[in-house]
Parts: structure tokens; sequence; C-alpha cells
């Protein structure tokens, strides 16, 4: 018995489009609250905020992530682009990011343990600002320079109490 091969044709249309979506949404919502203070932070508030960001920059990242990682490696229909990897991994690392930090502000827990987690992604978010600056594709190395910069000032506001940083970063407790 031979195994049937199926081919797909290859498509132009690279998801990227839904997880900046979800992204800039999710940093409307969170950093409009953040910067504004309003709606003035409160439980129900924090709910609210916990829901969208867990399926506006969570979901929407983590689905595309998902969506560009399949159609690389098993169905090859976007071509062996090396900087489709990276976003693969990106969306997907910051949706399940999206979703843990959604979940501790649902629950009000503490934002404090968050600083660990940012030096790991801020290591893949220098890691984002090479891949683009290589490939030539100054507008998604942008935006992983300002993931780079929200990163950096994440991890002294956690782990070291920085009150200034507060505001940048969201800090909602």
């Amino acid at each position: 018995m031979e195994a049937q091969v199926f081919t797909f044709a290859s498509s132009p249309f690279v998801p990227v489009a839904i997880g900046f979506f979800g992204l800039g949404t999710g940093y409307f919502i969170w950093g409009g609250q953040a910067l504004f203070g309003f709606p003035k932070a409160s439980p129900d508030v924090n709910r609210t905020l916990g829901i969208w960001g867990f399926w506006m920059p969570g979901f929407m990242q983590f689905l595309t992530g998902l969506y560009l990682l399949t159609g690389l490696t098993w169905f090859n229909v976007f071509g062996k682009a090396a900087p489709l990897y990276m976003a693969g991994l990106a969306f997907t690392a910051y949706g399940i990011h999206w979703f843990a930090m959604s979940y501790r502000r649902y629950i009000d827990s503490s934002a404090q343990p968050d600083g660990w987690m940012a030096i790991a992604f801020l290591f893949l978010s220098i890691l984002g600002v090479d891949v683009f600056r290589r490939a030539g594709n100054i507008p998604v190395m942008l935006i992983f320079v300002g993931l780079t910069l929200i990163y950096a000032i994440e991890i002294p506001t956690r782990l070291l109490s920085w009150t200034s940083g507060g505001r940048l970063v969201g800090c909602s407790n």
C-alpha cells in the first residue's frame, strides 16, 4: 500500500495581521487604562481588562503563532522564510504571555513575579530585533524594539518596585 501525499499551494497571505491586530488592541485597552487611569482600577475593571487581554492579544497572537508554525513546518505553505519562524515563535510565546498576565489580573494576584518572566521576553524581543533587522523588515524590527523597551522597563519595575516604570508597563498591583 502506497502512502498518499498531499501538496498544498503556497500562500502569499501570511496571517500576521491577526496577531498584530490583537496586540494593538491589547495595548490600547491595557495601555490606555494604565496611562490615563481611566477607568479607575478596581476589581471589576481588572476582571474586564483580564478578559479583554486573554482574548484580543492573548488568543489572537497564540492563534497566529500556531497558524504560522503549522504552515511553515507541516504544510510548507509559506516557504522557508526564516523571519516567519521568528514571527511564529514570538506570536505563540507572546500569546501565552498574555494568557498568563490576563489570568493574573482577572484573579487579582501579584504582578511582581512578572519581572522574572520579563527577562526571558527581553531576550526574545532582542532576538526579534536582530532577525528582522537582518531580513530588512524595519517596521517589524521597530515593533520588537518597542517590546524590548517594555521588558527592559518591566524588569526593574516588577522586581525592584521601581514606581516610575509602573505607568509605562501598566502596573495595576
